[in-house]
């Protein structure tokens, strides 16, 4: 690939404005020495006003949510993009989040712009387990874990019944709650159900990645080995 449509392709301007870049110098290697459009550099070896480049297509992160965020590329208000380079927000292919977060939850999201690995995450096949520390309304009745772990139940609009999860009791407002599936506002729901109602949540673990000591509002890039503990705790 051209240096014009790589550099381009991870967001740091559309290929006219990456030309411009090539004419004012602002692209080098690891020396410093100037590079031109028409130059052979492995990707490792190029910097942009000094800097590395951004990692290749294939780039996987771990953002910490906060509330108040809406996993989306458009919104009128704040965006999980705002807390990204705002190139990442422009490159080809796009970052996407696997899976969303709604705007009142907070915690653990991936984002990839690796296609098969997206499809894979979200697989039913794949069975990862995503825990939800939640923060209830009213004591739980006592009978919540018994009916989530059932197999049984079946959310209000819907035909079939919920896969089998698992409640761990921390007090009578507080529990985690791990999942295999993903469904539409499952965790408020499924406490709905039980006549309770949600009022923080926060998702802290996906398959075998935690969100650790990662701060609210800050990244990282994921590499082979965070990926192969992600698959490796699969229910």
């Amino acid at each position: 690939m051209k240096l014009v449509k790589l550099i381009a392709n991870l967001g740091y301007g559309s290929r006219k404005d990456v030309a411009r870049m090539f004419r004012e110098g602002r692209i080098t290697d690891a020396a410093g020495e100037v590079l031109y459009a028409d130059d052979k550099v492995e990707h490792e070896g190029i910097r942009v006003d000094g800097e590395p480049l951004d990692p290749p297509a294939g780039l996987t992160l771990m953002l910490h949510k906060p509330v108040g965020y809406t996993c989306s590329t458009k919104d009128p208000g704040r965006v999980i993009y705002d807390l990204l380079p705002p190139r990442y927000r422009l490159r080809s292919p796009i970052l996407s989040s696997v899976g969303r977060l709604d705007r009142d939850t907070s915690g653990m999201l991936l984002m990839t712009d690796d296609g098969a690995l997206l499809h894979r995450i979200v697989s039913p096949k794949a069975r990862l387990a995503k825990v939800y520390e939640t923060t209830l309304a009213q004591d739980l009745r006592g009978d919540e874990g018994t009916l989530f772990a059932s197999g049984t139940l079946v959310l209000e609009s819907e035909d079939t019944p919920l896969a089998p999860a698992q409640l761990q009791v921390n007090d009578p407002r507080h529990a985690a709650l791990t999942l295999t599936e993903g469904r539409y506002h499952q965790v408020r729901r499924m406490f709905a159900a039980t006549g309770n109602h949600v009022e923080a949540l926060h998702r802290s673990r996906i398959g075998g990645l935690g969100l650790d000591d990662l701060p609210a509002g800050q990244w990282r890039l994921l590499d082979a080995g965070d990926i192969t503990r992600l698959f490796g705790a699969a229910a």
